[in-house]
């Protein structure tokens, strides 16, 4: 397996709306949107991303982020941004495949491919509604950031991953219920706004990015954010946070396009490495 960005992929993707959040911008856009992923070959845009949303599902499972066949990645069609992909209902993470990726409309209707649809996928569709300049959307049950869901408390800046969801987390807070409908998931993405993560009360996560990389590190770093919250808070008595230019510039270090390329390319090759 291997990863390159041939010149002759050309990506066709809509144009970032302004966000109030820095983390999403111009920069990081194209970045996700011209990046390409070959395996063995060359292959056409559609395939690069089905083949990096495989990827993507094993590194989810390497890292902990699996929960049964619960947990769903879609990723917008460059050439049609009306349709997205996404992980099929009734398969774990890691057993995403070319045949079982779904292709939907933005009202949850499955145009291609014969595999069951996961009925949280309003989650994906709402969502790609509300925010063009979004190409990826990840739902995933992560038990730190679950259990920091619960707790109601604002993401510290404990930590240097805690940095990159300084004030730019929503909450929804209607039901700890699945999302099934339409209402339900634009509740999910009104409660989204401008940002990359939304936490879904006592229920999960929903991390979202302009390419595949910059979600599953963004979903990675969030739960070790939570995880070293909690830690902190249990130990009682915190020390002050940093001052909050110090916190932003760090922010705007680590959301850069090329930190969530290298990070993914690692946690690829480190999947590659225990496949044999």
């Amino acid at each position: 397996m291997s990863y390159a960005a041939p010149a002759k992929v050309k990506w066709i993707c809509l144009p970032p709306r302004a966000c109030e959040s820095a983390l999403i911008d111009l920069e990081v856009f194209k970045a996700g949107a011209s990046r390409s992923f070959t395996v063995g070959g060359e292959m056409n845009a559609h395939d690069e991303i089905k083949q990096k949303m495989i990827m993507a599902g094993k590194i989810l499972v390497a890292e902990g982020q699996d929960d049964f066949t619960r947990g769903h990645i879609s990723f917008r069609l460059p050439d049609n941004p009306g349709l997205f992909f996404m992980k099929a209902h009734s398969i774990g993470l890691d057993e995403i495949t070319m045949e079982n990726i779904l292709t939907i409309d933005l009202e949850g209707n499955v145009v291609a491919g014969k595999a069951k649809r996961h009925s949280e996928v309003y989650i994906h569709s709402e969502i790609f509604k509300a925010r063009p300049d979004l190409n990826c959307v990840l739902h995933t049950h992560p038990t730190y950031a679950t259990a920091f869901s619960a707790a109601g408390r604002p993401m510290r800046a404990y930590s240097q991953p805690a940095a990159l969801f300084y004030n730019a987390i929503g909450t929804y807070t209607d039901t700890i219920n699945l999302i099934r409908d339409h209402d339900m998931g634009h509740g999910v993405a009104k409660a989204l706004g401008a940002h990359r993560t939304v936490l879904l009360k006592n229920h999960g996560a929903v991390v979202c990015g302009v390419s595949i990389e910059e979600t599953i590190i963004s979903v990675i770093m969030l739960e070790n954010a939570a995880q070293i919250q909690m830690i902190v808070e249990a130990a009682g008595n915190p020390a002050p946070e940093f001052p909050i230019e110090d916190v932003m510039k760090l922010q705007h270090d680590i959301s850069r396009p090329e930190q969530f390329v290298v990070n993914f390319d690692y946690l690829a090759r480190r999947v590659k490495r225990r496949e044999g």
